[in-house]
């Protein structure tokens, strides 16, 4: 805070106020003059001639409190009319929702004792402001929103539930906890889901939003009567090295032996010098130093010789304002066989893929033509999970299976999925090279014919962006997740009464697409991706590859606490407690059958860093960010003129008092 005056008179009715205390205090300095008077004793007659001889018009200033009174009473005047205040922070309106992000940047430790608890202090401070009958709300929000405590009067009670929220190692998302808000301040909502609450009457609310923006805008949502304040989280100038990629494949000269790469990528604004470790079962097994320009990503290779199980640490010894990324896991394990559903009428591309002999290993195949997908056996096959993956060629399905997809130039018919017109030769202008299935590939010399511009769904990303627009993403669907090409591989065209088929893009020339496929096997049909080579983020819903069973199912967390799950009937039990980084362990019966690892691999959380004059977008509006909140100013005239008026009544009393000092 820091103080300030507010002019409300002129340069003239100042200096007349500036006269009235002179004027007072001449007033004391005057003496009456007495005039004679006759009386009929001689004492008294002695008396006034001794009075006459010595009166003037002036006399010696003594104490008086009535003087003293009435010159505190003027300057207190004074001063009201100068409206004295102090700026600083504080709050306008009365019905205030705080949204604290809790994912795994806020555990930065840039502003101390990490960007978590000062966006914590900082509501504190704000509930500490709220006057009597306002009302707040606190929501915290990672990749999902919960509500800490509905709208309440009672500060303590708000106190309470702001020191309670804990921090995450999930990514950030704001769409669901702007949701959960909007449903309490706008009436008339149509909810989709649980979280998006509705009211019948419009309740408008100042929305504080504490993050360290490290999410994507927000489109395709209206904020009504929510009047958005971003306060920013974060020192610019932060600084961070991280482990954003780490796998296992095959020898390609050697077929028995191993190689462990990882990817380093330096966030921070100087070149950066680091070790790093490789441990195998917490055993030291290789180690080397890297020098990583700022901005920049480098990767390194192990190699593991013939070791075909075991647990994998890859760690760096950063000395900087994140840890989360300095330590990544996988888990070795010999690959299992998956089951592919190819549907496609004819794509020599993708069927090539499938005959080499790392694929053979891996996958077995099944091609069908679009026509199967109206069949019943395909219907009973994919409501039973009878597949680990189905792609999907230039065709679609009505009834989505219970598995991971690809679709290749057609979209899921699941919810929030769309594509606009097709252009031509867009042009590829970036990659997320940080999701598995593009972890490796440099699509720099791929050229794509067309393509059609996809709408992502809620919780998806984008994995290839062009100038036109996304033309890769993927998208989670229940405990599955849904890749898209926008493009096709290969197409048809009608010519000369006879159907041609063209290559819809160079990508099958290109090495990269065979890198691509494999990695398709691992991620999305789980070869050797989501569990064996450690690819699951946290938070994320895990299908346990175990098989059907009534004994008891435990997993073991990273902390060593163990989470009870139910076998029954169910082929592929869910576990969705994913939130800590490391190695879970499956146990049926108390004997480890499974293990896998969670790491964060998230380049938006990793990227600390935040923009001190970038805000963040919902919908159409920019909201700008504030280091704090908005200043206030707050006034004391009134109280001023509160003790100028008891000082007035407090001379009066002493006036008929007749009291001087």
């Amino acid at each position: 805070m820091w103080p300030g005056f507010i002019n409300t008179l002129s340069w003239w009715q100042w200096i007349v106020l500036a006269a009235v205390p002179p004027a007072i205090i001449l007033l004391y300095f005057l003496k009456l003059k007495r005039r004679p008077i006759e009386v009929p004793s001689t004492y008294l007659w002695h008396k006034s001639i001794e009075d006459l001889h010595v009166n003037s018009i002036w006399q010696r200033l003594r104490n008086n409190l009535l003087l003293l009174l009435q010159l505190l009473l003027l300057l207190l005047v004074a001063a009201a009319l100068s409206r004295p205040n102090w700026r600083g922070t504080t709050l306008s309106g009365d019905r205030f929702i705080f949204l604290v992000d809790n994912s795994a940047s806020m555990q930065a430790t840039d502003v101390g004792p990490s960007r978590l608890e000062e966006a914590k202090r900082q509501v504190g401070q704000l509930i500490d402001q709220m006057k009597s009958g306002d009302a707040a709300m606190i929501i915290s929000f990672s990749d999902s929103a919960r509500v800490e405590q509905n709208f309440t009067t009672n500060r303590h009670r708000l106190r309470r539930e702001l020191a309670a929220i804990e921090p995450t190692q999930r990514s950030t998302s704001l769409l669901e906890a702007l949701r959960v808000a909007s449903g309490l301040a706008n009436p008339g909502r149509s909810a989709e889901d649980d979280t998006d609450y509705q009211v019948a009457e419009a309740m408008p609310a100042d929305l504080y939003i504490f993050s360290d923006g490290k999410f994507a805008p927000v489109t395709g949502f209206s904020l009504g009567n929510l009047r958005p304040i971003f306060v920013s989280i974060g020192d610019p100038s932060a600084a961070n090295l991280g482990i954003t990629a780490f796998s296992v494949r095959r020898n390609e000269a050697d077929r028995e032996l191993y190689q462990a790469f990882a990817r380093l990528e330096n966030f921070g604004p100087e070149d950066v010098t680091v070790s790093t470790e490789l441990l195998l079962d917490d055993r030291l097994k290789d180690a080397d130093r890297l020098r990583i320009a700022a901005g920049k990503s480098r990767p390194v290779a192990f190699d593991l010789g013939a070791v075909e199980s075991g647990v994998l640490k890859v760690r760096i010894d950063s000395k900087d304002n994140f840890s989360s990324d300095d330590v990544a896991y996988t888990v070795l394990s010999p690959p299992r066989r998956v089951k592919v559903l190819l549907v496609t009428a004819g794509n020599e591309a993708l069927e090539w893929t499938f005959d080499t002999e790392l694929a053979l290993e891996v996958v077995e195949l099944a091609t069908e033509h679009p026509d199967f997908l109206n069949t019943k056996e395909y219907l009973a096959a994919a409501a039973a999970g009878a597949y680990d993956l189905v792609i999907y060629d230039r065709c679609r399905a009505k009834q989505m299976p219970q598995c991971n997809t690809l679709f290749i130039g057609s979209l899921p018919s699941s919810e929030g999925w769309a594509a606009g017109a097709k252009v031509d030769v867009p042009q590829i202008i970036d990659i997320e090279t940080a999701h598995p299935l593009l972890q490796w590939l440099d699509l720099g010399d791929v050229i794509l014919l067309e393509g059609t511009p996809l709408s992502v769904p809620p919780g998806g990303a984008v994995l290839i962006d062009t100038g036109a627009g996304p033309m890769m993403a993927v998208a989670p669907r229940e405990r599955f997740e849904d890749a898209v090409l926008g493009f096709e591989i290969v197409g048809e065209t009608d010519g000369a009464g006879e159907v041609q088929r063209y290559f819809g893009t160079s990508w099958p020339t290109r090495p990269s697409f065979a890198a691509f496929m494999l990695n398709v096997f691992d991620y999305l049909a789980g070869s050797r991706g989501t569990i064996e080579a450690g690819n699951l983020r946290p938070g994320k819903p895990l299908a346990l590859d175990i098989g059907p069973s009534r004994a008891k199912i435990r997993v073991r967390t990273p902390k060593g606490e163990t989470v009870k799950l139910s076998g029954g009937s169910l082929d592929k039990p869910v576990f969705s407690d994913t939130g800590e980084l490391g190695i879970y362990e499956v146990q049926v019966n108390r004997e480890a059958v499974q293990r896998f690892a969670v790491n964060l691999f998230d380049q938006a959380e990793s990227a600390i860093c935040p923009d001190p004059n970038q805000g963040i977008k919902i919908g159409y509006v920019e909201v700008k960010g504030e280091s704090g909140w908005e200043a206030g100013i707050r006034e004391i005239w009134k109280v001023l003129l509160l003790l100028g008026v008891a000082v007035l009544l407090f001379e009066w009393y002493m006036y008929n008092r007749r009291v001087r000092l």
